[in-house]
């Protein structure tokens, strides 16, 4: 599905030094390395204050925790959607409240939102699925409306733009009260191993979240809030910040392999390209509203199923993202809800599959992909 091994050959004469410059100074934890890219990633984004941490689950945790939501204060978010979303919700002992998504670029339902919010609502969570933003204007007025904090989970969707309806841009990650992103090595922006980090513009938020993140500690030994322990190491600093002044072009070699896919795919009625909901319609050369985290086809009237274990058969990957709803997950399910508030999430995960997606793909291996699919759709 990616190809770490051929991205690292790319910038190992960056990354490699910047690695042994660490193990070499010996700053492990909270060093120069992580300030650096700290910096360098708040002026990428155009967000007052980035604050690292030990992976993108925590990242989530910690952006709740330093909004202080309390057990039982409800937080909305989408049904179609990793795990890791509502298990952090679940973990602080707040309330998930799951909703649908949109049909067509699989975000959170904004209507979906306005019904599910009571008084003890406190929160909502959109993710920004498989490279691409919620409908944020929308839900910063729902927030605004009924005073509630909204997180974003920017974990798929880093170097993304969301455009208002008056044309101007926001990075992804950069509207909410709060965003939390995750740097696992699939990630568009991705380390050698687990990160993540949470984004904020309020100063006094952020001060609050750099002492939960360091064990409640702003002077050593000194424990002023409930923390934990999760800090960017100074290795997993050095090869993001290798990274980072590639990211725009890793998305766009993504969108060039988007377009590539779409192409192929044309004229076919069982298969539904991705769309790109916000500011165009389409994959174009100047849209950065869609980064493809993943690529993923919706397949109508065959099965899916078969069709991914054909291209297992023929040593293509591919990824059922996700199998099954959160809803009806052992660990989250609730008499609360009712299948049909579900409809579209309940469908996609019947039709979703996404296919290889990374920076390195070329157009023989586009080619061998596509030309697998259509064989297996023709018969």
């Amino acid at each position: 599905m990616v190809d770490l091994k051929g991205q690292y050959n790319g910038i190992k004469d960056v990354v490699n030094p910047s690695i042994q410059e660490v193990i070499e100074n010996t700053s492990f934890i909270n060093g120069p390395k992580v300030h650096e890219f700290q910096k360098n990633l708040e002026q990428y984004l155009g967000v007052k204050h980035v604050i690292p941490c030990a992976n993108g689950t925590d990242a989530l945790q910690i952006a709740m925790m330093g909004l202080g939501l309390k057990p039982g204060d409800e937080v909305i978010t989408a049904d179609f959607t990793f795990a890791a979303t509502v298990e952090v919700i679940a973990l602080l002992q707040l309330t998930p409240v799951l909703v649908d998504v949109n049909a067509d670029d699989f975000n959170i339902d904004i209507e979906a939102i306005k019904k599910a919010i009571t008084p003890k609502t406190k929160a909502i969570v959109p993710v920004h699925l498989f490279g691409q933003c919620a409908n944020m204007e929308a839900i910063m007025e729902i927030a605004k409306a009924h005073n509630l904090f909204v997180i974003e989970d920017n974990a798929q969707a880093i170097g993304a733009s969301y455009t208002y309806k008056d044309g101007n841009k926001a990075k992804a990650g950069t509207i909410g009260h709060v965003a939390s992103t995750s740097f696992f090595p699939s990630k568009n922006l991705g380390c050698y191993g687990d990160g993540g980090a949470i984004f904020t513009n309020d100063d006094d938020l952020a001060h609050t979240i750099r002492g939960i993140v360091n064990h409640g500690m702003y002077e050593r030994y000194h424990h002023d809030v409930v923390g934990v322990n999760s800090r960017l190491d100074s290795i997993q600093a050095a090869v993001l910040d290798a990274k980072l002044p590639h990211l725009d072009s890793y998305a766009k070699a993504r969108q060039n392999a988007a377009k590539k896919y779409n192409k192929a795919f044309e004229g076919y009625e069982n298969i539904i390209t991705p769309i790109v909901s916000n500011g165009c319609l389409k994959v174009c050369d100047t849209c950065d509203c869609h980064v493809f985290h993943q690529y993923t086809l919706k397949i109508k009237g065959i099965d899916r199923d078969a069709l991914a274990k054909h291209l297992n058969a023929h040593d293509i990957p591919c990824g059922i993202y996700y199998p099954i709803p959160l809803h009806k997950q052992k660990a989250y399910k609730d008499k609360r809800y009712n299948e049909n508030d579900f409809k579209v999430t309940n469908q996609l995960v019947k039709e979703v599959i996404s296919l290889p997606m990374h920076t390195e793909l070329n157009d023989e291996q586009i080619e061998y992909i596509t030309a697998t699919i259509i064989k297996f759709i023709n018969g």
